[in-house]
């Protein structure tokens, strides 16, 4: 250790690594052309001088799709699409190292930097990093050029779009960032040619309550012609206070050399992380040489224990069972391309609904999402791009697994990761693959508190069994055989045993399938009683589910979204797909505990009431009492459902039964402790009377300049208020400002509401939507 004081050595860090400021967004002023027709142009190609050029910001989709992008009469597109953008250099980055990284790019991409080609990149949803130190101009434009070609790859799968349960679009969908770093410098992980290797690896060897031990590896390579001296720092931060520092001795390196150094640190009464209280801390990595820092890097970390066993799941000791839900990350009209900030909405509109657990499936997602997860407090399972494809060939294998590797250089240092799905989802991989990619992962991450996860149980730490996959197959009398002797996460339920008469792996042949009235795809804007049906289903599949002895379980799914072999959307989704709650979303949001005074507490009527309504009304909580009046007439006050399908549940619904419909007002209130906690009112609406227009922020305000994304509710309601749920109403949208629709100008409602998704551009200045339709005043609302 240095002799040098720690605190001192603290108080230097604060005034120094702050004013280091070498990554560059690379997001503004790209040129972009799609080919819209012909065969492929191939890896060699770049564009000729005629085409016309528009100019993009990142993250940037290839190709705005319909809604429902088969009901357009054409499938999704594929081709060829070329980005270019030109930029000087700086007199300040002489004698620097100069770095472009790409967060994703779908999904074969060739990039050339001033007309020399610099690699041909596969797969298209990780990052990838290129060096352009010595290819740079020192005078005149430097110009890069990506091509992408989106079309199906043997190589990278998944699996051809005609075929696939999803889509996988195209465009340089994620942004991407300019670093200039001293030729002394911590490495990118995207770079590294090596096991476990590149950049800042932080690894957790004991964390309790009392103490957290933390292991941090970081790598410097040193490009100077000659050797060099310097020390590495770590600084651990918890709200801008100092929880633990230390620096290494005097190391020297040879010129062209690299080193991983491993420190250790330890935090005294540490704050934890939790699913209730995800606690953050901010980590600060230097490297000083004569006196001054010459580069650092900032990591944000977790502190948490995570024990699985065959028994259950422990979070820093205390037993867990994961509630949770499968996620595609698409929007309609724009597909992969969210900013950041509509990624964290996401994750925030994810925790509302009741949910701490986020499969991602099927493919590493939006790195703005990893980091929303560990700020609101969601474990996700991290997942390789895979479904039903799995051919017997190496440079398959060989994709597969330095996708593996890639993904958790990308995600190891996030306090959300659960556990590594480096498994092909329901595809049939032979041993030797399975046996690699286990053993990636703790090639990458060796010690405790690793798991790789997969579905076909050989070799995984954690088996992933979807519940279609556990009950008998149709026509068949005898069971799957039981799960192994490992943790166990119900990947997937809820879904395909409610459409296919849980047709196992024979899915594609669609066979008897079940009446729409028994399915849990159910349409927004559809009869309630398919709704509700939906909302029975996931309850009696979850209920089941809390009777066995696993981790936890994922619904199917958080979202409606597309499929590249179907002509409408899958609509399981507890949301749709603009993000609007089904019933279904609120019974898994009363499964969530209230406190005892009451904090947390919700109560939802799961009834339109309208003439169409049923008598028997569905009443989600998570109290221990809820008491029913019709037009102030008490119905009956009452505790939980007791049933086959409330067995195992935390909180069952409360089911009324009125002996007809009766116009009017109902209301719900929850008692806890036999006081008054929520409360809701559901009217039987009148006609449309008017609009009401709002912006769906989630809490994250929209940002300019970013390439935000954002969903614009227009809603119709009679004259009291009252929400009118009428499907197939056209509401029109208008703009004022620097914005852009993304979806048409004209929407129909879906249960009432019309929504648009818009664009913020540079300023919010002036920026304001105004909708109307149906004859109905229209009526504006400011973007801020």
């Amino acid at each position: 250790m240095l002799k040098t004081p720690l605190l001192g050595l603290a108080a230097l860090l604060a005034s120094t690594v702050s004013a280091l400021a070498t990554d560059i967004s690379f997001n503004d002023g790209w040129q972009f052309h799609r080919v819209e027709s012909g065969p492929a142009l191939g890896h060699e190609a770049l564009p000729p001088a005629d085409w016309t050029w528009e100019t993009v910001r990142l993250p940037h989709t290839a190709h705005l799709e319909a809604r429902i992008i088969q009901s357009a009469g054409r499938p999704q597109w594929q081709g060829d699409a070329f980005y270019v953008k030109r930029f000087r250099s700086d007199p300040a980055w002489k004698g620097q190292r100069v770095t472009l990284r790409f967060e994703a790019a779908m999904n074969v991409a060739d990039v050339w930097l001033n007309g020399r080609h610099l690699t041909t990149h596969l797969g298209g949803f990780l990052p990838f990093t290129l060096d352009l130190t010595d290819g740079l101009k020192a005078e005149g434009e430097n110009e890069v050029v990506v091509h992408l070609d989106n079309r199906d790859n043997a190589v990278t799968g998944p699996k051809s779009l005609k075929d696939l349960d999803f889509n996988t679009y195209g465009g340089l969908y994620r942004g991407a960032t300019l670093s200039v770093r001293a030729p002394l410098h911590i490495t990118d992980e995207m770079l590294a040619g090596h096991v476990a290797g590149g950049g800042i690896v932080v690894r957790q060897t004991h964390v309790d309550s009392a103490r957290a031990d933390l292991t941090v590896t970081t790598e410097v390579r040193n490009d100077a012609a000659t050797a060099r001296r310097f020390i590495v720092t770590q600084r651990l931060l918890r709200d801008g206070k100092t929880a633990a520092v230390t620096a290494s001795t005097v190391l020297d390196l040879a010129a062209s050399a690299a080193l991983s150094l491993p420190q250790d640190l330890s935090v005294a009464q540490p704050r934890l992380w939790s699913l209730d209280d995800p606690a953050l801390y901010e980590l600060e990595t230097a490297v000083m040489a004569g006196g001054k820092v010459v580069d650092s890097r900032r990591t944000r970390i977790g502190l948490r224990s995570i024990v699985m066993t065959k028994d259950g799941l422990w979070l820093n000791g205390r037993k867990t069972f994961l509630r949770g839900v499968n996620r595609h990350q698409e929007y309609p009209y724009v597909g992969y391309a969210l900013s950041p900030e509509a990624s964290r909405r996401e994750a925030r509109l994810i925790k509302a609904a009741g949910f701490d657990y986020v499969r991602l499936s099927h493919y590493p997602q939006d790195p703005a999402f990893m980091d929303a997860a560990d700020e609101v407090g969601l474990l996700v399972l991290d997942g390789i791009p895979g479904w039903q494809y799995a051919p017997q060939d190496p440079a398959f294998a060989a994709q597969v697994v330095q996708t593996c590797r890639d993904m958790i250089r990308r995600d190891r240092n996030h306090a959300s990761v659960l556990a590594w799905e480096c498994s092909l989802n329901e595809s049939p991989m032979a041993d030797a693959l399975v046996d690699a990619l286990h053993a990636t992962v703790h090639e990458e991450l060796p010690g405790p508190g690793v798991y790789s996860a997969g579905w076909m149980p050989r070799a995984y730490d954690v088996y992933l069994q979807a519940r279609q996959h556990r009950l008998p197959e149709a026509g068949k009398k005898e069971a799957p055989p039981p799960a192994p002797d490992k943790p166990l996460i119900v990947s997937e339920y809820g879904d395909w045993e409610y459409y296919a008469m849980n047709a196992g792996f024979q899915q594609g042949q669609w066979g008897d399938l079940l009446p729409q009235e028994r399915s849990s795809r159910q349409e927004l804007g559809g009869p309630e009683k398919g709704l509700l049906q939906q909302a029975t289903n996931v309850q009696e599949a979850h209920n089941d589910n809390l009777g066995l002895t696993a981790v936890g379980d994922g619904y199917w799914g958080m979202f409606d979204y597309n499929r590249g072999y179907a002509p409408d959307l899958e609509t399981s989704g507890v949301y749709s797909i603009d993000r609007l709650p089904k019933p279904a979303a609120y019974f898994f949001m009363s499964q969530r505990d209230a406190q005892p005074d009451g904090a947390g507490a919700m109560v939802h009527i799961a009834t339109r009431w309208t003439p169409d309504s049923g008598p028997a009304v569905r009443v989600f909580s998570n109290a221990e009492a809820v008491e029913l009046r019709l037009n102030g007439r008490l119905i009956a006050h009452q505790t939980p459902d007791k049933d086959r399908l409330s067995t195992h549940l935390r909180h069952p619904p409360f089911t009324f039964h009125l002996d007809h419909f009766e116009s009017g007002t109902l209301e719900a209130v929850a008692y806890i402790n036999d006081r008054a906690v929520a409360r809701q009112q559901v009217h039987t609406p009148g006609a449309a009377h008017h609009l009401e227009l709002s912006l769906d922020t989630q809490g994250v305000a929209p940002a300019a300049g970013h390439n935000d994304v954002l969903f614009v509710r227009a809603r119709l309601v009679d004259a009291d208020g009252t929400p009118v749920p009428t499907t197939g109403t056209d509401i029109h949208l208008g703009l004022a400002g620097d914005l852009m629709l993304m979806s048409p100008d004209h929407v129909p409602t879906e249960a009432g509401t019309a929504s648009f998704l818009i664009r913020v551009g540079d300023n919010l200045d002036g920026a304001n939507v105004t909708a109307d339709g149906a004859g109905l005043r229209a009526v504006s609302l400011p973007v801020r």
